[in-house]
């Protein structure tokens, strides 16, 4: 009697546990009112280095899921070819939510001078971005472009923005296939510029040296792992080789002119989320300034 005990119980649950796990989880009513917000995109959104986790952490009701699946070292052309991007597509559709919005950041590593990882800015930059919109809607979600947040590198008081045409590609995509667009490049570089170069080495993951600090505060940025002045009359662009010091995978915890730390992070996730509310009026109830 005592054998036959648990057999006769386990006999009894089994068909209740058999029904839970065929049963599908319903999704909620249209009254509950809840959404995913789905990140995909390089190391200055992703987790670390990016603005990414405080976005997801601080900027969201409760009644708003996030996930961050952006990855240090992507562009818009590895993210796919890798493999990411089938995971987020297997998270937008699915489903459990109201709705599901993606927001899609490339540029920096679509940049020449990264092997396989740089893209060809008048054909297949565009193409890379225009798809992600296309699928993103076939899945059901709702896509949202933005611009590239920008590196803080400095010559004669003025910001460096070698992002910008890649910015304005981006702006135009989401033009032409009426995106939203949160124009995170424009707000950046107005924001850090006028700050200046010395006060903007706060938004690093580790402090500059010495070197590097007094270097800013002069108006011009040196090469942030070495702390050596370029030469005299060194162009601008070349201050710094950002395709040599910006890592393939997750960005080290070190100071840069690119990735960002729990300061940067909290100053431009707050930037996202205010223009977000602009460009999606309909997010603005699960959005915390």
């Amino acid at each position: 009697m005592r054998i036959l005990a648990p057999l006769l119980a386990l006999a009894l649950v089994a068909p209740t546990i058999a029904l839970a796990q065929q049963t599908p989880v319903p999704n909620p009513p249209p009254h509950f009112n809840a959404v995913k917000v789905v990140l995909i995109g390089d190391s200055t959104t992703a987790v670390q280095g990016g603005w990414g986790p405080s976005f997801c952490g601080k900027h969201l009701t409760s009644f708003a899921a996030c996930i961050n699946l952006a990855r240090g070292g992507r562009s818009s052309g590895n993210y796919r070819t890798e493999g990411s991007w089938a995971l987020a597509l297997h998270e937008i559709k699915s489903g459990g939510f109201n709705d599901t919005y993606v927001l899609v950041q490339f540029g920096h590593n679509d940049q020449p001078g990264k092997p396989g990882r740089s893209t060809d800015l008048a054909t297949e930059f565009p193409a890379n971005l225009k798809a992600y919109v296309e699928e993103i809607r076939a899945a059901g979600g709702k896509p949202v472009l933005l611009t590239p947040l920008t590196r803080r590198q400095f010559k004669d008081g003025k910001l460096i923005d070698d992002l910008a045409p890649w910015s304005e590609a981006v702006r135009k995509v989401a033009t032409e296939t009426k995106t939203p667009l949160v124009d995170l490049a424009a707000r950046s570089t107005a924001s850090v510029q006028a700050m200046g170069a010395a006060e903007a080495t706060r938004f690093a993951q580790r402090a500059p040296s010495a070197e590097v600090l007094a270097a800013a505060k002069t108006g011009t940025t040196i090469p942030a792992s070495t702390g050596v002045a370029p030469a005299p009359n060194t162009p601008a662009a070349a201050t710094q080789n950002n395709a040599a010091v910006e890592p393939m995978g997750q960005a080290k915890l070190a100071f840069d002119y690119t990735h960002i730390g729990d300061v940067g992070a909290d100053y431009f996730a707050s930037m996202v989320t205010t223009e977000l509310a602009q460009a999606v009026p309909e997010l603005r109830r699960y959005l915390i300034p």
